[in-house]
Order: structure tokens, then C-alpha cells, then sequence
């Protein structure tokens, strides 16, 4: 019987005697050492010019480097039976192996017939080679080596998916970072990988955009997840080449991470026109570390009491900045304020109710600011908290300067926005409202401006505020949001804020979870259809759920379901 070990032993043998005949007394130690482990490959950093060693630089532009790459060519191709224009691709990229190879080669006058006889004895790994021209380095694939096989033929599906790619559009030295990121692809039967990247181009890319895709982002090929995140974006606005522009190769992506992400905020009341444009200007929302920060972002402002309308007014004014960039201006401009010994409370209520404003702002040095300023600290605080938007005035970059020398007074706009109100001057009435309404003058007649726009008069808006302060103490933007609610959602008219402007004070979360438990009691027959609004949302939770929940056996089941599902932890 042919005995295959018998014959290699004694193939070894020879080999071991040729080396001690050249006095070649290392490779003979290396050799019997390491008779079965004969690997050429390794980093070309580690490759020195030791005991007068050439280096894989010095190798590649030697003519002995060009007849090594027609001799491997040749075994592949003749010898080891692979396609001809595979045993060329794998040969003309894998320098650092074939630079390794060379390094066996006892004769380099002549290398060719040296590295045919190195072959002939020692067959060669030739997921090595192939490995480094689809991009990989030997410390990467070092251990992706399988630990049955050594030939290329004997995994068939590995090379006939690499194939498919290929022919697809795909670089070879693109396809290690596929086989990375989705290994699991290379397995695919005849006809499945194809189908798949077909299935993609039907979504709405084409056939460059879906090879340029699945090169950088190769997870995209066996998320489940990718599909649906595809979905929501379309239901948005966002196009197929949305992600071509925005995919960095350097990133990984996580879609599921991005989904939760996607449907949080849509939870914090973004619809899809607003995510539609959020996104188109800021796409590192969903995409910066697959969603995680903009999570912390959303975390950090909750733990400065931050409602669900405060960072929904955020997002809506959200800048045209990438989001770490914001997240970190954030909080570099709450450090600001406290270095100007700004009191704690008044610099969590800037944060909740400005963070749209510190968070586009790349801060002066406080020393700087108040040397250009020519002002201290105690009137610089006084000033961010009359106007916080006055911090754009004071970036890097930008020219401040001196204010003039005043005593710490009202603000004059406010005083006159006041005064318009109705209220006295200089009495106690005129003091309270100064400390109740938050912002400048401006801010608050805009906000004012924006409820007669809306269609109510002048005069009725000016008893509501002063019946409720709370109405003019928010954005414009989420005064717009409540009322576009309360006319297209609820179908009330907008007059009907004057009997209840408090309306405009309740959290959008908390209208909809009250009206959902009165809608269902009111199917249920415990309760009137037509309620006043104040009935249903003016009392505390404890009256409601007394006068009306326990109504029913059944109440406060359904109360704790719509209130998990509406304020979920």
C-alpha cells in the first residue's frame, strides 16, 4: 500500500541533508523543529533585515520576486486546478505571502526552480494567499485559517460566493471586510448570495449603490433588522442613497440599535415629516454609534428633569452638527455656567429649556469672556439667564464686544411686554409676573404673537396668560404643536383654549394617555361623550382615577396598560 507519510519522512530527510551539505544549519533546526508547521506568512513589520535578511520591500522589486509570481500562478493554476484568472488575482495580491514564500528559497540566482522544488515538498495554504487579496492582513486571517483544509477547491462554496461578489462589482481586497462582518455568506448554496443582493437592489438601490453598501456595511446582508430600519426611513422621506452618502467605511452598524432608536424618537412625538427632515440634516442621530448617542444625549437631559416637550422642542431645532459634537458642547456649556457661579437650578432649567442653543455652541473661555466683556461673573449670569441665547454671541471665533457699564435691572422689553399685559408698573402684581415669566421680551411676545396667529384675540390671550403664566413659558415650536394637536387631532376649535388655557400647559404624553383611558371608558358607558376637556385633564391622577376609572372593575387594569404604554421606563 502507498504509504503517504513514508514518503514525506523521506522526502524530509533529503531535504535536511541538502541543507546540512550548504551548511545551512538553521533551516535544518527550523525545520526538524517544525516539520509539519511550515507556514509562510506573518507581518510585515516583523519581517527585519537580520543577519543581512532582505526585507519584503527589497524582495517585491527584485526580478526574483517577478519569477516567483509566475511559478505560483503556474501551481495554482496547473497544479492545484484553480481558474487561471483566480491564480493570477490571488498571485498579483498577496505580496506580503509571496514575499514569505521567497524567504525559503535557498538559491536566489535561481528563485524559480528553487520555489518549484519549496512546492513540490511543502504545498502551500492556499487560504493564506487568497485571505490577503480579499484585503486581509496575516494578523486578521491568522485566525480565520480552517483547521481541515489547506486547499481552496476543498471549500467550494467559499470560492464560488467570492465569485459572486466579484462579478457583482465588488473589489477583491473589499470582500475580506464582507467575510468579517457576514462569514456566514460564504456558505450560501448556488444562486442564494445573488438573490440576496438582487433582493436589495429591489428595495431601491441599484446595483453600484447595493456593491458600494454591502462593502462598507456587511451586516446588511443577514440583518433582519436592515429591512425594517429600510422601511421606517422610507415612511420618513429618506431615499435609498441616503445611506451611500452617510455610511463610513471606518463604522460599524448595529440595526436593531438603530430601530429602537428610530421608534424612540417617534415615541418623543416626532412624526415622519419631522424625522424625515431631522435626519436629512443631521444623519449621525441614527447613525453615530448606531443610535447610542443620541440615547446618552436624551439620558443626559432627563437627569436635568428634561420633559418629553423639552426634548422634543430640541429635537425639532436641532443644528446642522454632527450629534457627539453637540452632546459634548452640551455639556462643556453647562461646565460654563457653573464656572461662572451660576445657581445649579438655573443652569438645569437653561439645559432643559436651551439645549438646542449650548448645544451648536463652541464656548469661550470663561476668563476670556469676561476680560472681552469687561463685566464679572454675577452680571454675566444674569444676562444668559434673561436671554440664553445670547451664548451664540460668544463663541470661538467670533468678535465680542465690551458691554457698557449698567446697574442689574429688568430687562426693559420684558417690562414693556408686561406692561402691554395690563399690568401696573412698579407694583406687586408687575414684581410676581417678572419672576413667573421666563424668557425676554422678545421671546415671550413671540410666543404671545403666536397664540392671536393661531386665531384667538389679542385680548383673550392676554387674560389667559395672565390666568395661566405657563402658556407663553414654553417654545413657540411646542405651543404650535399643542395647538395643531388640540384643532387637527382632537378636533376642537382653537377659541376653546380660552376657557381652558392650562391645556396648552400639560405634556403631550399626558393629554394622550388621559384621553385614551376616557375614550375607552367612554366606549365602555362609564362616563358622558361630550366631557369638557377641563373635566377630563384638569384633576390630579388620584381624583381621576376616583371619580371615573374605578367606575368600571376593570379601570385601573387599563389605566396602568395605556400608562406603560405612553410612559414607558
Amino acid at each position: 500500500m502507498f504509504n503517504l507519510s513514508k514518503v514525506r519522512n523521506s522526502l524530509l530527510l533529503k531535504r535536511v541533508f541538502v541543507n546540512l551539505s550548504e551548511n545551512n544549519y538553521t533551516s535544518f533546526k527550523h525545520i526538524a523543529q517544525n516539520p509539519y508547521n511550515f507556514r509562510f506568512y506573518g507581518r510585515k513589520a516583523s519581517v527585519g533585515t537580520k543577519n543581512g535578511e532582505k526585507s519584503i520591500d527589497e524582495i517585491e522589486e527584485s526580478n526574483s520576486f517577478v519569477e516567483a509570481q509566475d511559478v505560483l500562478i503556474e501551481y495554482l493554476h496547473s497544479t492545484r486546478s484553480l481558474q487561471y484568472s483566480d491564480a493570477e488575482n490571488i498571485t498579483r495580491n498577496s505580496p506580503e505571502f509571496l514575499g514569505k514564500l521567497l524567504k525559503g528559497v535557498e538559491n536566489e540566482k535561481d528563485a524559480k526552480q528553487s520555489l518549484r522544488r519549496l512546492l513540490c515538498y511543502h504545498p502551500i495554504n492556499e487560504f493564506e494567499p487568497f485571505f490577503e487579496t480579499m484585503g486581509l492582513k496575516p494578523c486578521e486571517y491568522s485566525k480565520l485559517l480552517p483547521r481541515n483544509m489547506m486547499y481552496l477547491t476543498d471549500d467550494k462554496n467559499l470560492l464560488a460566493n467570492y465569485h459572486v461578489f466579484c462579478e457583482y462589482g465588488i473589489p477583491s481586497n473589499k470582500i475580506g471586510k464582507i467575510y468579517m462582518g457576514a462569514r456566514e455568506v460564504f456558505r450560501y448554496e448556488d444562486g442564494c448570495l445573488l438573490s440576496q443582493l438582487e433582493s436589495l437592489q429591489a428595495k431601491g438601490f441599484c446595483q453600484a449603490s447595493v456593491a458600494k453598501l454591502v462593502s462598507l456595511c456587511p451586516n446588511v446582508l443577514v440583518s433582519e433588522d436592515f429591512s425594517k430600519v429600510l422601511e421606517a426611513l422610507k415612511n420618513a422621506g429618506i431615499v435609498s442613497s441616503w445611506f451611500e452618502e452617510h455610511i463610513l467605511e471606518e463604522h460599524s452598524y448595529d440595526w436593531s440599535k438603530i430601530l429602537k432608536t428610530f421608534d424612540l424618537l417617534k415615541k418623543f412625538g416626532l412624526n415622519n415629516e419631522d424625522l424625515g427632515e431631522l435626519l436629512s440634516k443631521s444623519p449621525s442621530i441614527l447613525l453615530e454609534e448606531s443610535g447610542a448617542t443620541t440615547i446618552s444625549l436624551i439620558v443626559y437631559l432627563i437627569k436635568f428633569g428634561a420633559s418629553v416637550d423639552d426634548i422634543l422642542s430640541m429635537f425639532k431645532q436641532f443644528p446642522d452638527i454632527e450629534i457627539q459634537n453637540f452632546l459634548s458642547n452640551l455639556k462643556n456649556g453647562y461646565h460654563f455656567l457653573l464656572a461662572i457661579d451660576m445657581d445649579v437650578e438655573d443652569a438645569a432649567t437653561i439645559i432643559r429649556t436651551h439645549s438646542a442653543v449650548l448645544g451648536s455652541c463652541v464656548l469661550k473661555t470663561v476668563k476670556s469672556l469676561l476680560g472681552a466683556l469687561n463685566l464679572g461673573k454675577k452680571r454675566l449670569c444674569d444676562i444668559i439667564k434673561e436671554n440664553p441665547r445670547e451664548l451664540r454671541n460668544w463663541v470661538l471665533g467670533k468678535r465680542v464686544k465690551a458691554l457698557p457699564t449698567l446697574k442689574e435691572k429688568v430687562s426693559q422689553k420684558k417690562s414693556q411686554f408686561l406692561l402691554n399685559l395690563g399690568f401696573v408698573e412698579n407694583s406687586n402684581e408687575m414684581s410676581k409676573a417678572l419672576k413667573v415669566f421666563r424668557g425676554n421680551g422678545a421671546e415671550l411676545q413671540e410666543r404671545f404673537d403666536c397664540l392671536v396667529n393661531a386665531g384667538l384675540r389679542a385680548e383673550d390671550v392676554a387674560e389667559m396668560v395672565k390666568i395661566a403664566p405657563q402658556v407663553i413659558n414654553q417654545s413657540k415650536e411646542v405651543i404650535e404643536m399643542k395647538i395643531d394637536y388640540l384643532v387637527n387631532d382632537l378636533g376642537y376649535n382653537v377659541s376653546s383654549l380660552v376657557a381652558y388655557p392650562s391645556f396648552l400647559g400639560i405634556s403631550i404624553q399626558k393629554i394622550k394617555f388621559r384621553l385614551a383611558v376616557y375614550n375607552w371608558l367612554v366606549e365602555r358607558g362609564k362616563v358622558n361623550r361630550n366631557l369638557a376637556l377641563s373635566t377630563v385633564l384638569a384633576s390630579s391622577d388620584r381624583v381621576f382615577i376616583r371619580d371615573k376609572v374605578d367606575r368600571d372593575p376593570e379601570g385601573r387594569i387599563v389605566w396602568n396598560k395605556f400608562k406603560k404604554f405612553f410612559f414607558p421606563e
